[in-house]
């Protein structure tokens, strides 16, 4: 069964709150402020797990997917951060409308790229969602080469801070 993966946007007070307990929360506001997350790429228990969007960079192109970053079309549109994916609860995220009409010209840009990615995405969700299990799997079990390790959020802890913000 596929499910299809969403853009959304995660609420910055949220992002905040978990970035107490683990510095590798990404920045979702200031100059971040449009920075979407894309899910759902799994489901355990009862949490739905997103992972920040990188927008396309000459870099990606040369850079190599590993176990915690997944190029988007070889890099051509951008990159997933896998390492730094979150547990949520549906009450932590809104749905990014990807079909608004008349927006200014550089959201069109941006709201284009977003489809073009989701697209992609949907298209590979067997690598997607496998790739973010495994990276999910090994951390947990204490399997992943340290150098990995340290660029990864703490999954386990997030979950039960997860539980927590939303009580």
């Amino acid at each position: 069964m596929i499910i299809n993966l969403k853009i959304v946007r995660v609420d910055s007070n949220y992002c905040d709150y978990l970035r107490k307990y683990d510095n590798k929360v990404a920045y979702n506001k200031n100059d971040k402020i449009l920075r979407p997350f894309i899910g759902i790429l799994f489901k355990i228990e009862n949490y739905e797990y997103f992972a920040p969007l990188s927008s396309p960079k000459p870099k990606h192109k040369k850079m190599k997917n590993t176990l915690d970053f997944f190029k988007i079309k070889g890099g051509e549109l951008g990159a997933v951060n896998f390492n730094n994916m979150i547990p949520v609860k549906e009450e932590n995220y809104i749905l990014i409308d990807l079909n608004r009409k008349k927006l200014p010209l550089d959201k069109m840009k941006y709201q284009n790229l977003l489809k073009e990615q989701l697209n992609w995405l949907n298209s590979n969700y067997n690598q997607v969602r496998n790739k973010s299990f495994k990276l999910y799997e090994l951390y947990n079990n204490g399997k992943l080469p340290q150098n990995i390790k340290l660029r990864c959020c703490d999954f386990k802890l997030l979950e039960q801070k997860c539980n927590e913000y939303n009580k």
